[in-house]
This record gives structure tokens, sequence and C-alpha cells, in this order.
């Protein structure tokens, strides 16, 4: 199968290892997990060795077969002594490839609401990422050495950008995220030459959308276009 592939990067890769790699992925889905936490996952559950050189061959072969894609940092040039953190959040193309890779279904998600969250995140990044292309925008996190992060930002080529947390839902979760996000708007438009963002977004799994008084969005995903 993988020898007879078109693509040059995808030939000679052994199916047992891309699996190993997927699975381990998977279970860091929408962290940041460096690539040393993920190779001594692969060891430790495997019980096999994995070297660097072996691990970005073959994630290079599955970023070019669009099955990982993993969303960068955003650096909003802040002046001040806050170290933006670079590494970034892991996510696949598609949630579904994650979920077959653990054998996860619908009642496992059900039954681990932290897991479901981190699943659904990955979803709504994939959604946000072909809105924001469709608008000429690009998507990107944010998190700094002070523990401020936020799950997307989307910024857009003539400067004006937003920010999104991506809840499931349920009034604490929805209060936490426009919290984060009201924090982050009053940091960027102070320390930095961001303008002030266009909107400011709680996305969730389910539920109407409105405007809270705040003036931050709570839009279920239902509900997205460009």
């Amino acid at each position: 199968m993988f020898e007879d592939s078109e693509n040059e990067r995808f030939r000679n890769k052994k199916p047992e290892v891309m699996r190993m790699i997927l699975r381990s992925y998977a279970r860091n889905i929408s962290s940041e997990a460096a690539v040393s936490t993920i190779i001594s996952d692969i060891r430790q559950s495997n019980e096999r060795t994995m070297d660097t050189k072996t691990y970005d061959d073959y994630m290079e072969a599955l970023k070019d077969i669009y099955i990982i894609e993993d969303m960068e940092a955003w650096n909003p040039n802040i002046r001040s002594k806050t170290s933006i953190r670079s590494t970034p959040t892991r996510h696949f193309v598609d949630t579904s490839i994650a979920c077959r890779c653990l054998g996860v279904n619908p009642n496992d998600l059900m039954n681990d609401l932290e897991s479901f969250g981190l699943f659904f995140e990955d979803f709504a990044v994939r959604d946000l990422r072909v809105y924001a292309e469709c608008l000429g925008g690009v998507v990107k996190h944010y998190r700094d050495n002070a523990g401020l992060e936020c799950d997307a930002v989307v910024h857009l080529e003539d400067g004006r950008w937003g920010g999104i947390e991506i809840k499931l839902g349920g009034d604490d979760l929805i209060d936490d995220g426009a919290k984060s996000l009201k924090t982050l708007r009053d940091k960027i438009v102070e320390k930095s030459d961001e303008k002030a963002p266009s909107f400011l977004l709680v996305l969730t799994a389910v539920g109407g959308a409105y405007r809270r008084e705040d003036g931050v969005y709570v839009v279920p995903i239902n509900l997205l276009k460009p």
C-alpha cells in the first residue's frame, strides 16, 4: 500500500510506525505537547525505540498528505517582558481520523467530557480555518508565560483580528471563556501595535447565538459561516 503511493514522502513508511505516531498525536490533540513529549509517549506506549529523525520523517509525510495540520502561535508583538510561547497546537485535518486512531466512539466522548472538549476544539479549528481562508485570513493560537491563552485568533491581511474561545457549552465555561477573551483584548490593545479586535467570540457545541452584555458573542458551531 505505502510502497505504491504516488507521494514520495509516503513511500517505504511502515504502517505500524505510522499508527503509533498517529495514536500518540491523537492522545495529545489540541494541546501544545512538545515533540519530546509525543516521542516519549510513543516509546512508553509501544515499548520500542523512536528517534527524532524518524519521527520528523513520518510527520513530514503526514502533513504532506493532509492528515496533520498544527496551529502556529500568534505573536502580536507585545512591547513588554511577556514571553509568547511558540509551540504549535497539535491538530488533525479531520477529527474523525483522531477518533479512529484511538478507537473513540460517541459514547466514549460523552462519558469523558474533558477529552470531548479537546476533540471538539480540534473539530472547531478545522471549520474556523476553512472559513478564515475564504476571507484571506489565518487562524493561530495565543499563549504567554503569564498563563493567558486563547484557543484561536483569526487574523486577516488588513490587520483585523478576532479572538475565539472554544467551549462545549454551559454558563460557567462560557463565562470563563468570555473573561479570558476580555483579558486578552485589554492586554493586546495596551501592549502591542494591534488594533482592537473586531469581535470576541465563545464558540460552543450547542445552544443559540447571542451577544452578551459585555460585548462577547456566543455562537454554536452550526451557525458559523464566512
